[in-house]
């Protein structure tokens, strides 16, 4: 299904699905050829907006259960029957898609295939463990805006999977190393926060 179309494509029929929800499922069933590196963008894409608290953690607890399986070495991603059954507003899933196509589209333009080391088991294995700390990360992202790094980082990383681009991968892994900084002052600023308020 879609397996010559690119990225901006598939995010495109996506978005173009009937129903004012869309459910984790339908969300797979749509990606199914491009696996995990399109779900990654897709996790990814959302947080790339200011959005909600919700969103930010559901869609960090859906990338820490995919980059597991990434890390791992799975050659395609599993997700357990309740989890493809949430749903999200399909509003929610245009209006990100109908902003990020067009820079997509830049990008897959000026993309081609380099530095296919991400492209071995050992690389595959060790992108999986970055997109764990980014998926951690997203759960604890501050509200509304510290997610947009961490969202941009892996919608960048997804997206050099797909196009087999190294560049991008780094780029959005020096972009993620930001987006994790920034988040651990964050949570530290709360924790200590909270020490101070009870004299710990």
């Amino acid at each position: 299904m879609y397996s010559g179309a690119r990225t901006s494509e598939v995010l495109t029929i996506l978005a173009s699905q009937e129903g004012d929800r869309l459910t984790v499922g339908d969300i797979v069933a749509v990606l199914r050829d491009r696996a995990f590196a399109l779900l990654v963008v897709l996790l990814g894409l959302p947080n790339c907006l200011p959005m909600p608290p919700p969103i930010p953690l559901v869609c960090g607890l859906l990338l820490l259960l995919v980059a597991i399986q990434i890390a791992a070495g799975m050659s395609a991603p599993w997700l357990p029957s309740r989890l493809l059954g949430r749903s999200i507003p399909r509003q929610d899933v245009k209006r990100a898609v109908d902003r990020a196509v067009p820079l997509l589209q830049r990008l897959e333009r000026w993309s081609r295939p380099r530095m296919s080391v991400f492209e071995s088991a050992l690389g595959m294995r060790g992108m999986g463990v970055a997109l764990l700390t980014l998926a951690m990360a997203l759960i604890v992202a501050a509200p509304v805006i510290g997610q947009i790094p961490l969202g941009l980082a892996v919608c960048l990383v997804g997206l050099g999977l797909v196009e087999r681009d190294g560049i991008v991968v780094l780029v959005g892994l020096a972009i993620g190393v930001v987006g994790v900084a920034l988040n651990a002052g964050f949570v530290y600023a709360i924790v200590s926060g909270i020490m101070a308020l009870f004299g710990l």
